[in-house]
């Protein structure tokens, strides 16, 4: 155990260390820059393709093996805003101090044209299955894409398929039993906690009870196929979204007057103060290392920009235009990072658990705990009843979502027939979950989450002529207004029959 533990650490210190922290900012700032910064140059256009045009797109179905843009983004922040934008948050920030938030949004800033690109590419290379439904994500343009430079066939195969097996493993974890398990830790200590129901193989017949619930809960989701997820998550995230917002504002409005400090601690911060020298061994630079690693990661672990994950929903969009899903991708990140995550830590910040002087944890903080402390010292017990609440509907919707990302990479893999079987393993899965208590298995599939991304950014590299062809195309026909043809697909069938629809303005 001690030897999986240390090759599990040395692993995760290469795809979440400086290396793999470099190669997402890089390819961030690269995706940028090629781009034109097409999220700050063209802002007004995005948002209003975007958050203006959600309601009504959420009634349009005009594709009869696509999911409308609405539920299609819905999906994919099922999985996207979880247990990272709560307890991650909280971990960056007692881990990195306040600054940690600062290099999160700047994982997000870039982290915004990764998941533009990823969702372009998506769409881009995406093509039917057996099924007639789409099937689009990273490992589709890493062997149509990447495979179609000279010499690279081979390598673009091997890298979709390492891509697909990183992610059946982090689904089964992190996407799985990590998640129920939170869930049922949460639930068991803030209600059922003075319950005494015996055991039953060493475990709390309460957490066998919340295992199975969750399972049959998941099992009725996830058996009815990806329209019953979709149509649930469009119900769900709006609401839970909302939810929190309007919570955390309630919260923040408590502690207006601390305002100002708390983000100016964020940017004082943000390198590593010489201020937090006596409290953590390690120089200047370790410390303004550890702020920027801690708020990165846990910027990506909750927007997932980069881990190309998410693009698996977005290309079974009705959307013909990779440039209209690309912008959607945009939209994912503002609203996970910049608004969801830096409502909980203002929350966090302005609780008084950090000292804002020192940006260190005051002395009886708990890290797991201090969203639900933050809640409880404004609310009482409600408030932290309001935040396990909140992460286990969080949780459960990121389970959820990944249970469809899963499926698809088997699908690719092995065909639908395979996939309908990972849906059942993964459902049976859910209650072992719930009766772990190791965090290897989290720690292991945080490995395989990063894994996961290093192919991708490849890909994306590699392919930055194709995105930068794409986005011109775009915005020379709909921004600027000129009579060129549109770039829709790699495959001459599918592109003709969608610029077709496309011409009757069906896009």
């Amino acid at each position: 155990m001690e030897t999986v533990i240390r090759i599990n650490d040395s692993v995760n210190s290469f795809a979440w260390g400086t290396f793999g922290l470099v190669l997402l900012l890089g390819t961030g700032l690269i995706c940028t820059l090629i781009t034109g910064l097409f999220q700050i140059c063209h802002i007004r256009h995005w948002w209003k393709s975007t958050f203006s045009i959600a309601r009504s797109s959420g009634r349009i179905i005009n594709d009869a093996g696509a999911l409308s843009q609405m539920r299609a983004i819905c999906t994919a922040l099922c999985a996207t805003i979880g247990t990272g934008n709560i307890a991650g948050v909280a971990t960056a920030i007692c881990m990195g101090g306040p600054g940690a938030v600062f290099w999160m949004w700047v994982a997000a800033f870039f982290g915004m044209m990764v998941k533009y690109s990823e969702n372009l590419l998506g769409l881009y290379y995406r093509r039917r299955n057996s099924q007639g439904a789409w099937s689009g994500g990273p490992m589709y343009y890493l062997q149509d894409g990447l495979g179609s430079i000279k010499h690279c066939k081979g390598l673009g195969k091997v890298l979709g398929v390492l891509f697909c097996v990183f992610t059946v493993l982090a689904s089964f974890g992190i996407g799985n039993m990590g998640q129920i398990n939170k869930i049922t830790i949460n639930v068991e200590s803030a209600f059922l906690s003075d319950i005494d129901s015996g055991t039953f193989m060493g475990v709390s017949k309460v957490n066998w009870t919340i295992g199975f619930i969750l399972m049959i809960a998941a099992a009725i989701i996830i058996l009815g196929g990806f329209r019953r997820l979709a149509a649930v998550s469009e119900v769900l995230v709006p609401f839970m979204c909302i939810a929190y917002i309007i919570g955390c504002l309630l919260v923040i409005l408590m502690h207006f007057r601390t305002i100002p400090d708390v983000f100016s601690s964020i940017f004082r911060f943000a390198l590593g103060p010489a201020a937090v020298k006596g409290g953590i061994a390690g120089s200047s630079l370790q410390l303004a290392l550890n702020t920027i690693q801690n708020g990165c990661k846990r910027g990506v672990f909750s927007n997932e920009a980069g881990l190309g994950s998410s693009v698996m929903v977005h290309s079974t969009s009705c959307a013909r235009e990779p440039v209209r899903q690309g912008m959607w991708g945009i939209a994912e990140v503002f609203l996970d990072t910049m608004v969801i995550c830096t409502m909980t830590a203002v929350v966090v910040l302005s609780s008084g658990a950090i000292d804002l002087s020192t940006g260190l944890m005051v002395e009886g903080v708990n890290d797991a705990t201090l969203v639900a402390q933050a809640f409880g010292s404004c609310f009482d017990k409600i408030g932290e009843w309001f935040v396990v609440l909140t992460i286990t509907l969080f949780a459960f919707t990121t389970v959820m979502g990944w249970s469809f990302y899963g499926a698809k990479v088997t699908e690719y893999l092995f065909g639908v027939t395979a996939a309908r079987i990972y849906r059942l393993v993964f459902i049976g899965l859910i209650v072992f979950g719930a009766v772990m208590e190791s965090n290897l298995a989290w720690d292991i599939s945080d490995t395989f989450n990063g894994l996961m991304m290093l192919p991708n950014l490849i890909g994306i590299l590699v392919l930055s002529p194709t995105i930068v062809k794409l986005t011109k195309n775009y915005i020379a026909r709909r921004i600027k207004g000129k009579d060129v043809e549109a770039m829709l697909s790699y495959d001459p069938d599918i592109q003709k029959d969608a610029w077709k629809a496309v011409q009757k303005g069906a896009d």
